[in-house]
């Protein structure tokens, strides 16, 4: 027994050990990513986010399920003195290597000031919105991800008679671990944009977006 007992030490310990470590690893989550990337997060993780660009600023929370994302953001559009509450839902449908996409569907309420005084065209009302779009997602390095965006947001005016905006928006951006939990964001889109405040008077033009945005993992 005196001999057993120091052998079977020797065996047990680091099987202990190696058991610890592969939980620790299991429970580990790639960090990075948290304003855009991942197209969609790990069940369980969580991110805050918030961004500046032009023509807008937002915030955003992030919650993944296991089967999809939740995502609920507010904007502020300081060209039109206009705001918006967004309840996004994202799903993987696609992962190859380092690719992976994932279609988005989400609707939300927009609180339109009507000022002109950076965009003579604006309007005022509330409407409704709805939010299709797409993100795809290529990792370039451990601490690099690539995105490509799609957006095609309509709004639907329920104070104004046929009052109405739709935009198609496509681009690209760049998503860089910063260490900490924190990814910062580069992106832009570029696309057409068109929109009527009354019936017969509608009108199209080009649409730009671009945003610098931080994120962290809170779990």
């Amino acid at each position: 027994m005196t001999r057993l007992g120091p052998l079977l030490a020797l065996l047990v310990v680091p099987s202990l050990a190696l058991a610890q470590d592969a939980e620790v690893s299991l429970s580990q989550e790639d960090p990075l990513g948290s304003v855009v990337a991942p197209v969609m997060l790990p069940a369980g993780a969580t991110a805050l986010y918030g961004y500046t660009g032009a023509p807008e600023v937002g915030l955003g929370f992030r919650q993944g399920l296991g089967a999809l994302e939740v995502e609920a953001r507010a904007r502020f559009d300081w060209f039109k003195l206009g705001a918006s509450l967004e309840l996004v839902g994202r799903k993987e449908v696609v992962r190859q290597g380092s690719f992976a996409l994932a279609p988005t569907l989400g609707v939300g309420l927009v609180l339109n000031s009507g000022s002109t005084y950076m965009d003579d065209d604006n309007f005022s009302g509330v409407l409704v919105r709805i939010l299709p779009g797409m993100v795809a997602g290529y990792r370039v390095a451990d601490t690099v991800v690539l995105l490509g965006l799609v957006d095609l947001p309509i709004d639907l005016g329920l104070t104004g008679d046929k009052q109405r905006r739709f935009q198609a928006l496509g681009g690209l951006g760049v998503e860089v671990y910063l260490g900490g939990n924190l990814s910062l964001l580069a992106a832009g889109q570029v696309g057409v944009e068109t929109f009527q405040e009354r019936a017969g008077a509608g009108q199209t033009r080009l649409g730009l977006t671009g945003r610098v945005g931080l994120g962290t993992r809170l779990f």
